[in-house]
């Protein structure tokens, strides 16, 4: 296939690599006042990986017309403003596959309505979401993830052209679902990162099971399938989230605790703010979002707002 990648951070990049490792004819599309691109254009690396000399570099977004797939990587909260530069080329007949997870803070949607609401009808939508790291993926250690989409032909076209031994990708059966549990599991990742920073790493486990309850009930919520909570877009990709040392959003809470600076983007810092307007929207109460919010936004004491969390109500907390 004739895939154009736009967004030349670590994760466009390893999808760019991955492509292309498989047999795909890839052009990877970074601004030209990006300086990763410019390293990019220069030494065809970045401090995590080197590009063959197959893929094709630009800095001319234009390169999308050429494309029969558009993969988008970049800042959830500048998807639109993506869009509004997009607009102009006229794109009709295209895929777009979305390998990023958020919420747009000022509407509330999620970001394949952000697509579908800026694209020609003609022009498919799908994400690709779930657990793995670029650094291990580039060392070749393999994991699952999931290509999600309205459309079950899209579904089943991507994911034949799209898996390989390194990623084995499922099929999503609920695009609500998987869009909401993987944005919601960075913020999960940011309350781990918090644990970690004050000692109390063993509430792990108890983050992690009122974590999902949490979300699936705003899933069930918003018109999608609970199950979905329990699936690779977020308990799934909890491993890689909760604990992995390459967690931008567990690393990010830790330092925040911890008063370092952490420049690296923690999308699970915009989300809690969607997720909490939502839980208001739709009536659902979200407990470990709202201890997040206060801690990042408030300024509340982490150790207080988790007092606060893990000592409600002992006999429901985890179900109900």
């Amino acid at each position: 296939m004739k895939i154009t990648v736009i967004g030349c951070g670590r994760w466009g990049s390893l999808i760019t690599w991955y492509l292309d490792s498989i047999g795909h004819t890839v052009t990877l599309y970074g601004r030209k006042t990006s300086k990763t691109m410019e390293r990019f254009l220069q030494e065809r690396k970045n401090d995590l990986l080197e590009l063959p000399e197959s893929i094709h570099l630009t800095t001319d977004i234009a390169a999308a017309k050429e494309a029969e797939v558009i993969v988008i990587s970049v800042n959830s909260q500048g998807l639109q403003g993506l869009m509004d530069e997009l607009k102009p080329l006229d794109l009709t007949d295209k895929i777009f596959v979305l390998c990023m997870k958020g919420i747009e803070i000022a509407s509330g949607r999620r970001l394949s309505q952000v697509v579908n609401d800026n694209m020609d009808f003609s022009n498919e939508v799908a994400v690709w979401l779930g657990p793995g790291h670029v650094e291990e993926f580039y060392q070749g250690i393999p994991n699952c993830m999931v290509i999600d989409s309205n459309n079950q032909k899209v579904k089943e076209l991507l994911v034949e052209e799209f898996s390989s031994d390194l990623i084995r990708f499922y099929y999503g059966q609920d695009l609500i679902g998987s869009e909401i549990g993987a944005a919601a599991k960075n913020v999960i990742g940011i309350a781990a990162g918090i644990l970690d920073g004050l000692h109390l790493s063993t509430l792990k486990g108890a983050l992690m099971s009122r974590g999902t309850r949490e979300v699936a009930r705003l899933i069930q919520a918003l018109g999608g399938n609970e199950l979905s909570a329990y699936g690779l877009c977020h308990l799934g990709d909890y491993e890689a989230t909760v604990f992995s040392k390459y967690s931008h959003n567990r690393q990010f809470g830790e330092s925040f605790v911890k008063g370092e600076e952490y420049t690296k983007l923690a999308e699970g810092y915009y989300t809690v703010r969607a997720l909490l307007q939502m839980g208001k929207n739709y009536g659902v109460d979200l407990p470990i979002c709202r201890a997040v919010y206060d801690t990042l936004y408030r300024g509340i004491d982490p150790k207080t707002a988790l007092d606060d969390l893990f000592t409600r109500s002992l006999k429901t907390e985890f179900y109900q």
